[in-house]
């Protein structure tokens, strides 16, 4: 898997240099075996007739059909499945359908189509001239046939320049439904669960906090008052000010603060407060009693989304959002929600929710629109598709069009 987990579309030059790399080898067999093939025709004439002798044109003519269909069907098979042909793999770009899985057949035989439909006409126009015999305006024909006809297939390969929509896809994707990633760049899709990806890669639990001895001489192990530790990217790191203990006759007011680094209001337990006596606070460790736990764990505050359109959903652990969501391997039972999205702005299945007890992990699974988060503050931060982001009570989450306030119950 790439270092980079986001998907990364191929350039307009990478497309352009494998395209040049897979259609060379059969346009350079077809332009030297007819050009043999038509050099080779001899012309008689006999009774007033002209009669020509086209058997070395149907000779080489047919080695460059027979070699340029073979060669195609290789190359268009070995992409159907895998998504890599040989410029695919020298320029580090693959292939892939609209879920970022290997295209298929018929989406690259149309690709295919559309981008050498100019070079296929010539041909056509070749086979057309052998059968009627216009050898005398054959190169007027052909000549600017094929000028035409490589024109078209640059065209076609860096049409994808011109969309607006990141120039995600050319005009030949367009009607194949078909992608192109660069997969130097970014992830390949095919071979890492395609568009919406492995998640393997989210937060995950800490294994329990391990009691250490106390450093006083003589003091009980302390007891382990949150034995889960939180997420590792639970939320920012804030400094909070820890006053420490005042020794006897000082003002706690006086004494100057330090910060120590906080994650999880889950994880953070104010100390008791000191006894402040005569004697060192040190000395009356073996009198500390340990405070029994009557109440058990507190509980944990359910998470609830509420849609622009006023539904409220409670969440599980594992939720997808879209227009029809549907789950990955691993995401099976995840709670799937669906959106009503008339104008849709909104993907498939455009979000993925992790819960997390104090709020949410919220990854993109690479929309075609894009997503963001309003904090209660106000400020607005677009997500990374791909990489989760943690999302706190308060906070609004954008998606295509329609919009989802993270509260709790």
């Amino acid at each position: 898997m790439a270092t980079n987990l986001q998907l990364v579309p191929a350039t307009a030059g990478k497309r352009l240099g494998a395209a040049v790399i897979d259609w060379l080898p059969p346009f350079a067999v077809l332009v030297v075996t007819f050009a043999i093939g038509f050099a080779g025709i001899t012309r008689t004439r006999s009774g007033g007739f002209i009669t020509y002798d086209t058997a070395s044109l149907v000779l080489f003519g047919s080695i460059g059909l027979g070699f340029t269909l073979v060669y195609l069907c290789v190359v268009m098979g070995l992409e159907a499945r895998t998504g890599k042909t040989p410029g695919n793999l020298l320029m580090g770009i693959r292939s892939a359908d609209n879920d970022g899985y290997a295209p298929g057949a018929g989406p690259v035989f149309l690709r295919g189509l559309v981008t050498g439909a100019g070079i296929l006409l010539a041909v056509v126009a070749a086979v057309l001239v052998a059968v009627f015999q216009w050898f005398g305006v054959a190169f007027f024909i052909l000549g600017p046939l094929l000028l035409a006809g490589t024109a078209w297939a640059v065209l076609v390969v860096v049409s994808n320049s011109w969309d607006k929509n990141g120039r995600l896809r050319g005009w030949h994707d367009t009607a194949a439904k078909t992608l192109a990633f660069d997969v130097k760049a970014g992830r390949n899709p095919i071979t890492t669960g395609g568009i919406q990806g492995p998640y393997s890669f989210a937060p995950l639990d800490l294994p329990p906090v391990q009691q250490v001895l106390s450093p006083v001489p003589g003091a009980a192990a302390p007891q382990v008052v949150n034995a889960q530790a939180p997420a590792p990217s639970a939320g920012p790191v804030l400094p909070v000010p820890v006053v420490p203990a005042a020794p006897p006759g000082t003002s706690a007011g006086t004494m100057p603060s330090r910060t120590m680094p906080y994650t999880s209001p889950a994880s953070f337990e104010p100390p008791a407060p000191a006894r402040y006596q005569g004697s060192h606070a040190d000395d009356d460790v073996e009198r500390t009693q340990v405070r029994p736990e009557t109440g058990g764990p507190a509980p944990m505050a359910v998470l609830r989304i509420r849609l622009d359109d006023g539904r409220d959903f409670q969440l599980d652990r594992c939720v997808l959002v879209g227009r029809n969501p549907v789950g990955q391997a691993g995401e099976q039972h995840a709670q799937l929600l669906a959106v009503d999205d008339p104008g849709r702005s909104i993907s498939k299945t455009h979000l993925h929710l992790l819960t997390d007890g104090a709020g949410i992990w919220v990854t993109d699974r690479n929309s075609t629109n894009g997503s963001a988060v309003t904090t209660p503050d106000g400020h607005r931060t677009a997500l990374v598709p791909g990489v989760p982001t943690f999302v706190s009570p308060g906070s609004s989450v954008h998606f295509g069009d329609r919009t989802f306030y993270l509260g709790q119950a």
